[in-house]
């Protein structure tokens, strides 16, 4: 069997969609194994443009069986709607989407809490999306979560009118508004009745593939450096993003994880708070403006900044990278030179990204090197040959900085915009 895992290397936002979109063609099955709505993938392809945040991005290939797992935390109105439109879009999900009974809800008071927290801490607020992530995963580490297979018996109305207790007393605390019973009872068994025929135990499915030798292919959310423990806490997501959340979020065994993919743009984005050690904060600069992005899920502006090969290598290094997906190459054309960040100082002494904390690395020294530009359009290469000089010896770089050869090369965002090495 060959199990591939796709993983961002920066803070997300790298363009994992659009590589899991195109490796998917050789996968028996592509699966979600972590996070929740936060994250939105971009896909480009016949079908049209979709920013898809729940269903995986390889759901594309006709031939392929999607699965979310349990450690996917789910807002059942955004599967609902996804569910909708890739079939309305002709893609048809019926029968080959399952999603894991043990997979957590997020619930009406998680997206309200989420958003009172950060009103709450003020200019301490750590830029969450506000969908109730971090306040469900809370409650799924402190057994208070309510799952699928919690509508199967009395166990959902039970476990709901507990949570309704607890959190309608902080939620006022806060000063929001309670929420009733029976609303959210009737809400959420609607969305049951809908999801249903879509929720099926993974362990078989999942256990079977590996012993007939199917390929399967992991989809990560968000990034590297938005994991739990080693991202730039306490500016992170509320899950383990690295490939090893694999085995508790799907029940991959760790030794299947045969490959694993990093998705790493050609310059840096951020959304949010948090440290961006690259950062260029001249709004009016041509860089910023050639950078600029808006994030598929929230719609913020994202923060950018130059390459930051620190950060790159510490992710080939955290998680095992086999290979590299460059993407948006393309972007770079026309800028006469290229700054790369090669490592960083602190009181003039060489630091790993590991040796300082978040706040600490909002202080570190970039060391810099810059490289010349090239000029060329290069969205129509269908070749590493046929890439400019400079472009080339910019690949060559990032490989040789992470240790990992880059194999596939984003020159444009649609599907066929790929080089293959």
């Amino acid at each position: 069997m060959t199990v591939i895992a796709v993983v961002g290397s920066q803070w997300g936002d790298e363009g994992k969609g659009k590589a899991v979109d195109f490796l998917a063609e050789r996968a028996d099955y592509v699966a979600r194994f972590n996070g929740g709505n936060n994250a939105g993938h971009t896909v480009i392809n016949e079908f049209g443009t979709f920013k898809i945040h729940l269903v995986p991005s390889g759901i594309f290939a006709k031939n392929t069986t999607a699965l979310i797992g349990g450690g996917v935390v789910i807002d059942p109105a955004v599967l609902i709607e996804e569910i909708e439109m890739l079939n309305k879009a002709g893609v048809g999900v019926d029968g080959r989407l399952w999603v894991s009974p043990r997979s957590h809800l997020i619930m009406p008071y998680h997206k309200i809490l989420d958003g009172l927290y950060e009103d709450a801490k003020g200019a301490g607020a750590t830029g969450t999306t506000r969908r109730g992530i971090g306040p469900v995963f809370a409650d799924k580490v402190s057994y208070n979560g309510i799952r699928w297979t919690d509508f199967s018996s009395e166990a959902f109305e039970n476990r709901l009118k507990v949570q309704l207790e607890l959190k309608n007393k902080i939620i006022a605390a806060l000063g929001g508004e309670a929420l009733q019973f029976e609303s959210v009872r009737d809400e959420y068994r609607g969305y049951y009745a809908k999801l249903k025929p879509y929720i099926k135990e993974l362990f078989s499915i999942v256990q079977d593939g590996l012993k007939a030798g199917k390929t399967f292919l992991l989809e990560q959310a968000m990034g590297t450096f938005l994991d739990t423990d080693w991202g730039t806490y306490p500016f992170v997501t509320a899950s383990t993003t690295i490939p090893s959340a694999a085995s508790a979020g799907l029940g991959i065994p760790p030794k299947f994880i045969t490959q694993v993919v990093g998705v790493t743009k050609a310059y840096t984005t951020r959304v949010g708070a948090g440290p961006l050690p690259t950062e260029i904060k001249d709004t009016n600069s041509e860089v910023y403006k050639k950078f600029g992005e808006v994030a598929a899920t929230t719609g913020r502006i994202r923060r950018v900044g130059w390459l930051d090969l620190e950060i790159v290598r510490t992710a080939a290094e955290l998680s095992g990278m086999t290979e590299i997906c460059l993407t948006k190459l393309d972007i770079l054309s026309g800028l006469k030179e290229i700054q790369v960040c090669v490592g960083y100082k602190v009181n003039g002494n060489p630091v790993r990204y590991a040796d300082v904390d978040a706040y600490g690395l909002d202080k570190v020294e970039c060391m810099y090197e810059t490289l010349p530009g090239w000029s060329e359009d290069i969205r129509t290469a269908k070749s590493f040959e046929e890439l400019p000089v400079n472009a080339q010896k910019y690949v060559k770089m990032i490989e040789s900085a992470a240790g990992v050869p880059v194999k596939w090369i984003g020159v444009g965002p649609e599907r066929e915009a790929t080089i293959r090495r």
